[in-house]
């Protein structure tokens, strides 16, 4: 948790500041990266020390263009955090026809940029000590809400994801760890219509204070585990992998 060089993704608001501020507070070299310049340079200003730089991780340019610069200033970087994600609401009932833009803006930063950020770092990572790629899914990974069924789909694919290249790690020195959060008091969800928004049990409660969720994360990660589920994304995951599933679905969809 001390004496790394961390790069997060979606670093300049919601989970990613709550997570670099965490890791700046406790010594870490910590650099934030997404795509909005003038929020990663208030967030870095208000925590001196903490470094910033522009990446959309939805555009396989930008990653490109990225990852060597970033290598060169920061050879000791030795966490990667994949945090940026894009939730849009989806109607399939509807006869508006699908947000085509939406679903490949989820697609891109939600699918190919965690896979486009771990191919440009992994060989470097592989040289590091303490190595870590830090994946953040969601409770949703395991039982969709299904308002948002490409973000909860992607989610399932990031969850996926981290168990195979887990295993194809083995050895490797580098960890992959797998961030499930709750449904989190951020920005996320903050331009849904009101018929996006959670109606079930399980959700109904409201969504987890930021600072909740920050502090109950860090603990989490600093557990060892490589699978961390953080409060309501641990009613999620059981009712995802046992015979309850149907019925949590059922509970949070209705």
């Amino acid at each position: 948790m001390q004496g790394n060089t961390i790069l997060i993704t979606g670093g300049g608001s919601g989970i990613g500041r709550g997570l670099a501020e965490a890791f700046h507070k406790l010594g870490n070299t910590v650099i934030v990266a997404g795509r909005r310049e003038a929020v990663l340079a208030e967030t870095a200003a208000a925590n001196p020390g903490m470094q910033f730089a522009v990446l959309d991780t939805a555009n396989a340019e930008s990653i490109a263009a990225f990852a060597p610069k970033i290598l060169a200033e920061f050879p000791d970087l030795n966490v990667v955090i994949n945090n940026a994600g894009v939730q849009r609401y989806h109607d399939f009932s509807s006869d508006s026809g699908l947000d085509e833009a939406g679903a490949r803006e989820e697609i891109d930063t939600n699918i190919w940029g965690v896979l486009r950020m771990t191919d440009a770092f992994l060989p470097h990572l592989k040289t590091r000590a303490d190595a870590a790629i830090v994946n953040v899914s969601s409770g949703l990974a395991f039982v969709p809400l299904a308002q948002f069924p490409v973000y909860c789909a992607t989610k399932a694919f990031v969850h996926s994801f981290c168990l195979s290249l887990r295993h194809q790690l083995k050895g490797s020195g580098v960890r992959v760890i797998e961030l499930a959060p709750p449904w989190v008091e951020t920005e996320l969800g903050a331009t849904h219509p009101p018929e996006a928004m959670p109606s079930g049990s399980g959700t109904a409660q409201g969504p987890m204070p930021l600072d909740a969720f920050i502090a109950e994360a860090m603990r989490e990660l600093e557990s060892g585990d490589d699978e961390l589920k953080v409060a309501g994304a641990k009613f999620l995951f059981a009712g995802g992998v046992s015979e309850k599933q149907a019925a949590t679905f059922a509970m949070i969809n209705h």
